[in-house]
């Protein structure tokens, strides 16, 4: 995951300061140093770093101690305040026009992600109940358009295109005629893009640009390209005229600093980042849950506004409404496995819970964990509906069936009722006003 090692780093840093009872001028300015180091090392722009150093060396050794926090955990809010205010301070969503329809125009160099953001971008307003229109405008790269079309048949969103014959412009024109005539809202112009900067692309930009007056030009930045990518955000700026920022391949094995540099080197917001490769892997950008995740400190709202958004709202009620009763089956058990499955890999989601081990996350999507998921699944699937809701009447003979039908042994079985059965005891310890006060935490995004 981007960031990681970044993360690592910073989390090390404030680990050494951990106990002390007040900090001292040199404790502080050897935490600098290591801070720069990390930032430096993980693609940060060195104007950008110097700037964010200076700002938190002088609130760190000027600042009163708040009396409750220790001097180090004074440090690391001082610390996320400066990074969250680096990466741009607050989410800033879409603008949406007066007279629809929303016109988007995405731009980027060629391989930066551009037609996949805008089939996620397209899924993501569909969820929000609008008809999104994905707009083929790349007449240049071999089976752009045919891309397009597949993603579009994936997610079930319209695509609108004209073949290769037809100028870029004209397809923007007719594309927003034709929304306005079918009332789809927003229109996503999924531009060309060039292996690097030139003329020729700028131009072609700037005449769609004029034609259909975009509401939203949002550059796609590949988060993996290291200072490249401030060198395209700035230069796609000062020609053409951002509105925002789309980070792209936000779920690789990079540095991903220079990432981190391009809301200050533009000025523009990053808007979106794409956490992963399904369709539905798109994120609205929030800056202060991004620092905190870097710093270790997890992101518990992300969390939850994902589970919102992938669980069925009336699922969710029966389930409490069981859990509060002592009513959870192994039916339920197996409902809530493929709820988790949609929220993404498990790495993913025990990434933005507070205090979690980056080296023990790795342990997690292993092929060996993957292959216990399949054969729980498969385990439970093999029972009887009866013996779902009755565990406890799976008797040796039983355990032998669902073993042979699951193509499991019967040690697995006796695991699986094991663990469910402690699940069982667990949930009783938060039956009654326990229960009730963590339900309205994790509605609330807190868990603490």
């Amino acid at each position: 995951m981007a960031f990681e090692s970044l993360g690592d780093k910073l989390q090390s840093v404030f680990k050494k300061l951990k106990g002390k009872g007040r900090l001292t001028e040199k404790d502080i300015k050897d935490a600098m140093r290591e801070i720069k180091l990390a930032l430096l090392e993980a693609d940060v722009n060195f104007k950008i770093v110097k700037d964010f150093v200076n700002k938190v060396s002088e609130k760190a050794l000027g600042v009163e101690i708040l009396e409750s926090l220790t001097p180090a955990q004074q440090l690391v809010k001082i610390v996320n305040d400066e990074l969250t205010e680096m990466i741009g301070g607050e989410a800033i969503g879409i603008n949406y026009a007066e007279k629809p329809p929303t016109i988007i125009m995405m731009c980027g160099l060629q391989g930066a992600g551009k037609t996949t953001a805008t089939a996620k971008l397209a899924l993501y307003f569909s969820k929000q109940g609008k008809r999104p229109l994905m707009v083929a405008c790349d007449v240049y790269r071999p089976a752009a358009i045919k891309q397009l079309e597949v993603l579009g048949k994936q997610i079930n969103q319209p695509v609108f295109q004209m073949g290769t014959d037809v100028s870029p412009v004209t397809i923007a024109d007719e594309a927003v005629k034709y929304a306005i005539k079918h009332g789809n809202d927003p229109v996503i112009l999924d531009t060309a893009g060039r292996l690097h900067i030139d003329q020729e692309l700028m131009n072609e930009l700037a005449y769609i640009k004029l034609k259909v007056f975009p509401t939203e030009v949002l550059l796609v930045v590949d988060a993996m390209t290291g200072q490249d990518a401030v060198n395209v955000a700035d230069t796609f700026n000062k020609k053409l005229g951002i509105s925002g920022i789309i980070l792209s391949k936000l779920d690789g094995d990079t540095r991903g600093g220079a990432a981190l540099s391009v809301k200050q080197v533009t000025g523009e917001p990053i808007k979106f980042a794409s956490t992963g490769e399904k369709l539905g892997d798109l994120e609205v950008f929030h800056p202060d849950r991004m620092a905190s995740r870097i710093l270790g400190m997890g992101d518990i709202l992300s969390l939850v506004d994902k589970a919102q958004a992938e669980f069925d709202e009336k699922t969710a009620a029966e389930l409490e409404k069981k859990i509060r009763k002592q009513q959870f089956d192994l039916e339920d058990f197996l409902e809530q496995l493929h709820q988790i499955k949609k929220l993404g890999s498990f790495s993913q989601i025990l990434g933005m819970l507070p205090g979690m081990d980056r080296k023990m996350l790795d342990m997690v999507d292993t092929e060996e964990n993957a292959k216990r998921m399949v054969h729980t699944e498969a385990i439970i699937q093999s029972m009887t509906p009866e013996e779902r809701r009755n565990p406890k009447i799976i008797a040796a003979n039983r355990k032998i069936r669902i073993a042979k039908g699951s193509g499991t042994r019967v040690q697995d079985v006796n695991q699986l009722l094991k663990q469910f059965a402690e699940m069982q005891k667990m949930m009783k310890q938060f039956s009654g006003g326990k229960q009730q006060r963590l339900l309205n935490r994790l509605r609330k995004g807190r868990l603490m």
